[in-house]
Formats: structure tokens, C-alpha cells, sequence
């Protein structure tokens, strides 16, 4: 694919509507900012429950004639949930055609998910490149180029950010950027040629794989920093977020001995402030139950894995940000409802200052993880409301 000049984009992208109509926001409005190593929302200490709306932009991406998500922001607002953290792309490289070809369009689309966003006065965290191998197999490469700065992968993902943060940096929706999903759990693998990513002609994915598309650490810090520089350029105070899962419990072994070790506390600390690094605002991380208690680190229950991540975080002088939680239907209604209610508690308990459930109207996901206003979960978006008046207060 042919990468458009880097200023060229940008002499465009000031001709956009949410760069130049717009007035700059002072510091004190511009989304989630850290002030002295605190989370602050228009410059004051905040502390706040979402939920993911994994579809939110997607659903009209892949159907344009679907405003759905209109009536979803309205009722998250309406219920007192803030925030959502949603994908903000494509998942597939099938998905970015749109963007490839008719770019008016496909920002049109995302300007009405934004503008319903500020209608509504619900915060937006964008994953802007949320499914690790798609923008390599975009632009024809293995993955192992996410950490060659001079790649064609690494210029897609340069435009992508510059375009995003420069279109919408005014919005007040905006909270906070994020990289992808997880990406820490697929670097470092000691088995990586079994984890490779699938192979899917049709939705125009790498026709092979190969060892050349095995990640490390360091690849996976290398397209995050270059992230990071390229919205700091734009935006200076936004917090920067990874979008990491917590750390596999070898995760420190397999950096260093390729071997399945389980990592002491120490090390699992080191690897989660490794893979949150600066200038990223805070420390990321997904969390859901075990059904054997076992989790990173040597914790052995929900509260105490909770409880000492936000240690952590404190110790780095970086907020905690639960990006993912939540408790699977595959745990029988009993214990789902244990294992979430431990989950709102926990975080609550250790003053987590921001926390998004998994997930909200995604219907791919009616099996284990779909939560609505309308089916049996619908008891988990009232607790998370209830939490954030608790909060409030």
C-alpha cells in the first residue's frame, strides 16, 4: 500500500472539522489528564466506572446504516455510566477499506460516533490499533517490523494517530488514547509458533506466517513509543494508555530464559511497569477471575490481585487503570455473580481510580460476555452505576 506523505497528510488534516472549528481547550478540559502523579478530569482528582463498547464505532464501520450505538450512548449516559473505551478501526485488514479508499467517508462515520459522544456527555477511549498483526498485514509486512521505525507498518501507524489526534483533540468527548488490545500477551512467547495470528485470505490478512512474525518486548515497546511521540506532538496533557492486559505469570521468565517460570512478586512487577513505560500515563491491565485463584504475581484471590496492582501503580507514581474486567456466564449465574460482585468491591476497596467492564452490546459475545440494559446481565451495568454515585460522592 502506498503511504501518503507524512506532511502532506498533515497540511490536510488542517482543514478538518475538529482541528480547526473548535477553540483549543485549556489544560484543565482536555479529557483525563495527571497531575502529580493523579488522575484528574477538568483538573480535578477523578475516580470513574465505564464499560467497553468494543462495537460501538465498529458496528457502523461495517454497516453504515447502522446507528444503533445512538440509543446505546443515550442510555449509558442516562444510567450515569462516564466513559466507554471502544475501537476506534478496523479489526481486520478487510475493515480498513473504507479508510483506504474513501477517507471522507470513513471519518464522516466517526465524526457521528464523537458527536453523539459530546450530545451525550460521555468520555471516549479510543483503541486506535486494536488487533496486533492488522496494520503489518495491511501494508505487506511480517510483524516483526512494529519495531523497525523506518517501516512501512510504523509510518501507517504514525498517519493513523496523527490523523485521529488532530481531528478529534478539541472534542471534549475525548478522555484519554490508547494503543491496542493487549498486545503484552503475545511477546516473548517461548511457544510463539503456535501462537501465531490466523491466516484469512478473505479478510485480506498475511497469506503466511512465519518466525518473522513473533514479537518481542522490545518490538512491542518500540511501536509504543512511536506512538506516544506522535500524539504528544498534538496533544500534551491527554493520558496515554497501552491497552495491556496484566502480565502473563511468566511473563518476566519468558522475556529472559524463554521458559514457562512462574515470576516471583518482583518480577511481576518489573514487567508491568516495563510494558507501561513513560510518557504512558498510567499502568494498564485486564482482569477477570481463575477459576483456581492462581493469578500473576503469586495472588491468590481477586481483592488481593487487586489491591496490589494499585501498590504498584502507586509505587510508579502512575494511576491504575483496570481497562477490562468482568465475570463469564461459562461461570454458572452463582458464580458469576460472586466472582463480579469481588471484582466491583475490590475495586472499590483499593480506590482504583478508573475501571471499564467488559462488555457492553457486543452481541458476538451473547455467549459468555454481553452485558445489556434487556438480558440477564443487566444487573451488572446497575451495579456499575450504583458504584460510580458511590464514587461521586
Amino acid at each position: 500500500m502506498k503511504i501518503l506523505n507524512y506532511v502532506f497528510v498533515l497540511g490536510l488534516l488542517a482543514l478538518c472539522p475538529y482541528s480547526n472549528a473548535a477553540k483549543e481547550q485549556s489544560e484543565s478540559s482536555a479529557g483525563l489528564t495527571l497531575v502529580a502523579g493523579q488522575l484528574c478530569l477538568k483538573g480535578k482528582p477523578y475516580r470513574g466506572m465505564g464499560v467497553n463498547y468494543f462495537s460501538l464505532f465498529y458496528r457502523t464501520l461495517k454497516d453504515n446504516s447502522d446507528s444503533s450505538y445512538q440509543e446505546g450512548l443515550k442510555s449509558l449516559s442516562e444510567a450515569g455510566i462516564p466513559f466507554v473505551r471502544f475501537m476506534a478501526c478496523g479489526f481486520w485488514p478487510s475493515d480498513w477499506e473504507l479508510y483506504l479508499t474513501d477517507k471522507e467517508k470513513y471519518f464522516k462515520q466517526l465524526d457521528d460516533v464523537v458527536r453523539c459522544a459530546e450530545k451525550n456527555k460521555i468520555g471516549l477511549i479510543p483503541s486506535l490499533f486494536w488487533n496486533m498483526a492488522t496494520v503489518p498485514d495491511i501494508v505487506g509486512e511480517p510483524m516483526d517490523q512494529l519495531g523497525n521505525q523506518d517501516s512501512r507498518t510504523i509510518a501507517f501507524i504514525r498517519q493513523y494517530t496523527a490523523e485521529l489526534v488532530l481531528r478529534y483533540k478539541n472534542s471534549p468527548a475525548i478522555w484519554a488514547w490508547e494503543f491496542g488490545n493487549e498486545y503484552n500477551l503475545h511477546v516473548d512467547l517461548p511457544n510463539a509458533a503456535s501462537h501465531r495470528p490466523k491466516v484469512w485470505p478473505k479478510l485480506k490478512t498475511a497469506l503466511s506466517r512465519s518466525e518473522r512474525d513473533d514479537i518481542s518486548a522490545e518490538m512491542m515497546l518500540s511501536a509504543y513509543a512511536e506512538f506516544a511521540r506522535v500524539v504528544r506532538r498534538y496533544d500534551k496533557h491527554r493520558i496515554l494508555i497501552t491497552g495491556n492486559s496484566i502480565p502473563r505469570p511468566h511473563a518476566w521468565h519468558n522475556s529472559k530464559e524463554k521458559s514457562w517460570t512462574l515470576d516471583s512478586r518482583d518480577q511481576f512487577a518489573e514487567v508491568l511497569q516495563r510494558d507501561n513505560p513513560d510518557p504512558f500515563s498510567m499502568l494498564c491491565v485486564h482482569i477477570y477471575p481463575r477459576d483456581n485463584n492462581k493469578y500473576p504475581g503469586g495472588f491468590i484471590s481477586l481483592p488481593e490481585l487487586i489491591d496490589g496492582v494499585h501498590k504498584i501503580a502507586g509505587d510508579s507514581k502512575k494511576p491504575l487503570f483496570i481497562g477490562e474486567f468482568g465475570a463469564s456466564l461459562a461461570l454458572g449465574e452463582p458464580g458469576e455473580k460472586k466472582k463480579f460482585s469481588q471484582l466491583i468491591s475490590a475495586i472499590e476497596t483499593s480506590e482504583v481510580p478508573l475501571s471499564a467492564l467488559w462488555v457492553f452490546d457486543h452481541s458476538g459475545q451473547n455467549k459468555d460476555w454481553n452485558v445489556t440494559f434487556n438480558n440477564q446481565r443487566a444487573y451488572m451495568l446497575k451495579t456499575v452505576s450504583e458504584a460510580n454515585r458511590r464514587m461521586q460522592r
